[in-house]
């Protein structure tokens, strides 16, 4: 190849089925078993590979499972234990460096450059240490890749899953690039691979042979800046401060059964325009445009986008629209499944006073917010909510044999309330 090689070392570590996992690790007996979580959503959130083994698959109707598959253990998600686990494995990974990018709840960049005399170990050795340290404090297995790039680190540790470990070293980026269809290429998405195609591109190895005037010719800069660090490049820098910069921030809410009661469903909505207008408020983020949906039972989107003359991080504005505009989204009889809302242009900075006292009450709105968020940094989140997310707070999931908490949910531990949890998770048996 015809390109400089950057010597970096950049790893991939990759949690393995990551929830199934994190429950079959506080419940041994679980192990080997085939275990589904999602059993508070009626749908498969996540698999053991004992599960995928029989062929199921994410978004599976769980009736389907039962029917097909009577072994299998399904349970409800512990979302506040997932992202416990995942904590942990951030703080094993930065016992060996610092430049640890958490790129989502289970999986993380580390750049190891330069640290092979530190450890007196080579990179390699220094990647599976760091698997073991990773399977032996948190139960299970991960995966990992290594190479000089994240692109090539992300491609590696998905190619030998459950616990498998991939190098990629500079010298033999071309070879290896030669077996990965450019379906498997990160960022990479299904109109740009029709795209490939047709430019005669199948594999990655056939993308990096072209040269960058060819590429800048057919495909944007993203895709641009995939083919450097195919090459072996190191474009995309490894970002370890704290997410806080979002250009959308949305929630959304699946209940079981699925339902056409109206209250029920607006207080969905509005709990979770609260919870979107909370963590703007947590990054210092405002909004002034929202779209708010309804999806019904079968998979049908409806939704509406509202625009705002002045920006804001306060629910009140969003519900001020809804309580007139509410049949817009609604239609009686029609069954629901999910509500969801998405707050737009995103921007840092809070609601300015005008001349002409214009945003007087959005700004009141927000004094009386940030009171709300200080009683919920000493109490709990949401000890104080909008009167019209009352039935959604009161009883967030319509009660079925589905419509179950987890035993996390369920086990109060000394000096804790449903809204106040101590950041730990229940380890006790699942029964």
């Amino acid at each position: 190849m015809k390109k400089i090689m950057h010597a970096r070392a950049i790893l991939h570590i990759d949690g393995d089925a990551f929830f199934a996992s994190c429950e079959q690790a506080m419940n041994p007996s679980l192990k080997g078993k085939p275990v589904v979580t999602g059993k508070e959503r009626g749908i498969v959130s996540s698999m053991s590979y004992e599960a995928k083994a029989l062929g199921i698959t994410r978004a599976m109707p769980l009736y389907e499972i039962e029917k097909k598959f009577p072994q299998v253990v399904i349970l409800p998600s512990q979302y506040e234990a997932y992202g416990l686990y995942s904590i942990r494995m951030f703080d094993v990974v930065r016992r060996y460096t610092p430049d640890v990018e958490e790129y989502s709840i289970d999986e993380c960049f580390a750049d190891l450059t330069g640290l092979r005399r530190a450890f007196h170990m080579s990179y390699i050795d220094m990647v599976h240490a760091i698997k073991r340290d990773l399977e032996r404090e948190l139960g299970f297995t991960f995966s990992a890749g290594l190479a000089p790039t994240k692109q090539l680190a992300k491609i590696a540790s998905k190619w030998k899953k459950p616990s498998g470990v991939t190098v990629i070293p500079s010298k033999d980026i071309y070879a290896f690039l030669k077996n990965v269809p450019v379906d498997l290429l990160w960022g990479v998405g299904h109109n740009t691979q029709a795209h490939m195609h047709k430019l005669g591109i199948f594999n990655a190895s056939d993308f990096v042979q072209k040269d960058i005037e060819w590429v800048r010719r057919y495909f944007p800069k993203p895709i641009q800046t995939i083919w450097y660090e195919l090459c072996g490049v190191s474009i995309l820098p490894v970002h370890t401060e704290a997410h806080t910069l979002y250009k959308t921030i949305g929630k959304t809410k699946t209940f079981v059964p699925p339902s056409h009661d109206k209250a029920f469903i607006s207080a969905q909505l509005s709990k979770n325009i609260e919870k979107a207008c909370i963590k703007a408020r947590r990054h210092g983020l405002v909004t002034n445009a929202v779209y708010v949906y309804l999806k019904t039972q079968d998979f049908a989107y409806q939704g509406v986008e509202y625009r705002f003359e002045h920006f804001f991080s306060s629910p009140c504005p969003i519900m001020e629209i809804l309580e007139k505009k509410f049949l817009d989204l609604y239609t009686p009889r029609t069954l629901y499944r999910a509500t969801g809302v998405v707050l737009l242009n995103l921007k840092k900075g809070e609601t300015q006073p005008d001349l002409f006292g214009d945003t007087a009450r959005i700004c009141s709105f927000e004094r009386i917010f940030a009171t709300v968020d200080e009683l919920a940094k000493r109490y709990g989140k949401h000890t104080l909510f909008l009167g019209s997310s009352f039935l959604a707070m009161k009883d967030p999931e319509q009660r079925t044999e589905r419509g179950v908490l987890s035993q996390r949910m369920t086990t109060l531990l000394p000096g804790e309330s449903f809204r106040k949890r101590l950041n730990i998770p229940y380890l006790g048996d699942v029964r």
